[in-house]
């Protein structure tokens, strides 16, 4: 295509795809059928989704494994409005969401209201960034969103196309892209407070998190506690950041009570924390302010800290591997000399051991003793969340995805969808919850639209355990959260098959696992309703 016979569509679809896209994820109304066909012909495949939100999440899976821009296409009003959900997670989880919306031009806005209202003022409070583009400066506004996405900490960033530029000729060259600021090392005497800091510690502890993740620090973390004698306490989003078999790994923190009732302890022990691009935002009210004034604090992070969570004595913006390295010292001598995240290591396992009867943990643990190790797993969010992300076990970040900030239902399968989409030849399993399933059951028709032969553990109870348990433990009556009982619930196996996978029902370990065995060799779903006890997480996180 020549440059005079470009659209204001074609320059947004290049720009994308300069910039690492590979799919546009949505669902098209008419306000975005040029920006779609400007997408396609910068080579960005469309995905039809079922709801915006499951598109977000397909996005970020994809990103999960790829590294490819996250794009979500919506139309204007209601599909906007369905989006603001999965855009509010991209803003809590750190995902670079660009979410592309159609709207009518200013000039008609003043004048014409069916399905109109301002996107922008909608969505500024859940992003990074809202840009409406105009005719003359396409280019430039893509830039400055993709820039701005995927700079610091990154987020979504909204850009509002109105039908005119999207369709409209455009005369302007497209923007070259504006590379992201990356950090390099703090400040000299900043770095020289903190090691000073490290080297009079002999019981230093260090916490990971999302911002680790984002910058593929794990290898330089590891290293680092290594040749430190640090154990390594993560948040969720951050499994794997060290292979949690390792004995300084310590896994995942924040949302299980009885995790925290032995990880704080030992963190009350440390006389230096240090955090490791961790952030605050998927931790519990337990985790405000949780260190003394005795011991010291380093925090390394891209970006400065307003959360207000915590504090740090020593306060490093910089690059995680570059500070690290700066950071190398020479021990005080043998650190925890009384072995007490090994005592610490000892007691979770205990803690999360397998009881003999059925019920979540010998699903769990059946699953992951069944499916290969490089296995990527995503969890919806509920009670079966915290229990699965105490007891799967990661090799590697990212190989755990889930709605860790925002804790959203409705997420697993799509983040599962996508995540195929980016390692097809991996196996790719979702944990999901009876009620999550149902929240976005439509996203089955599109793992069979898509050929994506991922498999699906719902974990069938009848009810919002999570929220029933939180009843019971206020003394509360269990008002609107059960929804069958006695097995008269959903059949999730015939849903299954319904939309074109394979489903089947399971009440046992030995059936689980041959199900789960025989789903790695289908080119379709598979949905494996496990049906538990009533009741089956009291204790159990």
């Amino acid at each position: 295509m020549t440059q005079d016979h470009q659209t204001g569509a074609d320059i947004i679809g290049q720009s994308l795809a300069q910039a690492g896209a590979s799919h546009a994820f949505g669902i098209p109304g008419g306000e975005v059928l040029a920006l779609m066909q400007g997408l396609n012909a910068a080579g960005l495949r469309f995905v039809l989704v079922k709801h915006e939100n499951s598109g977000g999440f397909m996005a970020e899976g994809l990103w999960h494994m790829t590294g490819a821009l996250p794009v979500l296409v919506a139309t204007l009003g209601p599909g906007v409005a369905n989006a603001v959900n999965v855009v509010a997670n991209a803003m809590q989880d750190r995902v670079p969401l660009i979410f592309l919306t159609g709207c009518v031009d200013a000039a008609e806005a003043e004048t014409y209201t069916h399905q109109v209202f301002d996107h922008q003022a909608l969505l500024r409070p859940v992003v990074k960034g809202s840009i409406r583009l105009a005719t003359g400066a396409v280019g430039a506004g893509m830039a400055k969103a993709i820039a701005l996405a995927t700079t610091g900490q990154p987020g979504p960033v909204h850009v509002d196309v109105p039908i005119g530029v999207a369709e409209g000729l455009a005369t302007e060259a497209p923007f070259p892209p504006i590379a992201p600021a990356r950090p390099g090392l703090p400040l000299a005497a900043a770095l020289h407070s903190a090691k000073a800091a490290l080297l009079a510690a002999h019981r230093p502890l260090a916490i990971a998190g999302v911002d680790a993740v984002n910058e593929g620090a794990g290898p330089a973390i590891t290293r680092f506690c290594h040749d430190h004698g640090i154990p390594l306490i993560t948040t969720y989003k951050g499994k794997g950041l060290m292979p949690e078999g390792d004995p300084l790994c310590l896994g995942g923190a924040g949302l299980s009570p009885k995790a925290d009732r032995i990880l704080m302890p030992l963190m009350a022990q440390a006389d230096c924390i240090v955090l490791l691009g961790y952030d605050p935002i998927e931790m519990r009210f337990g985790w405000r302010n949780p260190w003394t004034p005795a011991q010291s604090v380093i925090e390394i992070a891209p970006t400065p800290r307003s959360h207000g969570m915590h504090g740090a004595d020593h306060m490093l913006i910089g690059d995680l591997t570059e500070t690290l390295a700066a950071l190398s010292h020479a021990p005080p001598g043998p650190r925890w000399p009384d072995d007490a995240p090994a005592t610490a290591r000892a007691a979770l396992r205990t803690a999360f051991a397998t009881p003999t009867q059925w019920g979540p943990h010998q699903v769990f643990e059946t699953l992951r003793a069944t499916l290969p190790a490089d296995t990527i797993v995503t969890a919806d969010s509920g009670a079966h969340r915290i229990l699965a992300s105490q007891i799967w076990a990661c090799t590697a970040p990212r190989h755990m995805l889930q709605s860790s900030g925002l804790c959203t239902m409705a997420c697993a399968v799509p983040l599962a969808a996508g995540a195929k989409m980016g390692r097809p030849k991996v196996p790719v399993l979702a944990l999901v919850g009876d009620a999550g399933l149902l929240m976005g059951a439509g996203e089955l028709a599109t793992l069979r639209a898509q050929d994506l032969p991922i498999v699906i553990c719902v974990l069938v109870d009848d009810s919002l355990s999570l929220i029933e348990m939180k009843q019971r433990s206020a003394g509360r009556p269990p008002l609107g959260v059960d929804f069958g009982h006695g097995g008269s619930g959903t059949d999730f196996a015939a849903l299954a098959r319904a939309f074109g996978g394979h489903g089947v029902a399971v009440t046992d370990a030995a059936t689980l696992r041959a199900e789960a065995l025989a789903a790695l060799h289908r080119d379709r779903f598979t949905l494996i309703a496990a049906r538990i006890p009533r009741h089956a997480y009291d204790g159990a996180f």
